[in-house]
């Protein structure tokens, strides 16, 4: 059973979209189930201004890639770098111990980004994968 919070961030996940001109884009991914987020977030003065997503998965992996757009925007990178996947279960009310990957999902998306960014691996038009290869698919199929 899921909390309200998990379904009121399923029903009307906030952030979901691109980014055009992000500070860096990353698709990132959970073999293990299947799910996938694609992570745009734009980055100015080393503050997150705005994150946007799209994610193929689970109710948990929406209601999860949404709470953690809103937690990580107006963050630090630094204060973003911390953010855990039990900050997010919390956040949602918590989820089913066999969804608590999604968290994870979310988290590790938006951490895999960053590390990305800070290390200036982000060549520009291109989605880079979580093993750091560029793709320059378009985001649709990159899911």
């Amino acid at each position: 059973m899921y909390s309200k919070q998990v379904m009121e961030h399923f029903t009307r996940p906030r952030n979901v979209g691109y980014i055009d001109n992000p500070s860096v884009a990353i698709q990132y991914g959970d073999p293990t189930c299947g799910d996938c987020l694609l992570v745009f977030l734009l980055i100015e003065e080393d503050v997150i201004r705005d994150m946007k997503y799209k994610v193929l998965g689970c109710a948990a992996a929406i209601a999860t890639a949404s709470i953690t757009s809103e937690m990580a925007i107006g963050r630090t990178l630094e204060q973003a770098m911390e953010l855990t996947e039990k900050e997010v279960a919390v956040a949602l009310g918590g989820l089913p111990p066999q969804k608590m990957h999604c968290s994870n999902l979310a988290v590790g998306a938006l951490k895999a980004a960053l590390r990305v960014y800070l290390a200036g691996d982000n060549p520009p038009d291109a989605v880079v994968s979580a093993r750091g290869r560029a793709s320059n698919h378009p985001p649709e199929s990159d899911c």
